[in-house]
């Protein structure tokens, strides 16, 4: 059996936690917006696509993996506790990256419950 250096999975948590939520925010708000396309469009109204259900979903299965990659920011930062964020790589740049993950991923939190409980109160299929 092979096994990994420890900082392999040091360096997938980092870069998880960091670029995890930005990922995950745009997939939601692309998926989003092609569901309320394909349910205003005369071309989606026979697929019988329930706007709030999506909606929903996305939102919960997104907060879920901005979790992970919250919890993932954590023990990055958790594993960098001797490091200083000014340290020479890749324990510094590692501890920075936590530190700037942390706050991102609750900012990303945020932004996906917001646009989700913003496409669930909206009515989005308004002619203007």
């Amino acid at each position: 059996m092979r096994r990994f250096h420890p900082s392999i999975g040091l360096e997938f948590l980092q870069w998880f936690g960091l670029l995890g939520a930005a990922l995950i925010w745009t997939v939601q708000f692309v998926v989003g917006y092609g569901v309320t396309v394909a349910n205003c469009g005369a071309g989606g109204a026979h697929l019988g696509i329930d706007l709030r259900t999506w909606e929903i979903s996305l939102m919960a299965s997104a907060g879920t993996l901005v979790l992970l990659s919250e919890a993932a920011a954590i023990a990055t930062l958790a594993a960098t506790r001797d490091s200083e964020h000014d340290d020479p790589p890749p324990a510094g740049r590692r501890r920075f990256f936590a530190l700037a993950a942390v706050l991102g991923n609750v900012l990303f939190l945020v932004i996906i419950v917001l646009s989700g409980i913003g496409a669930i109160s909206q009515a989005p299929c308004h002619q203007a």
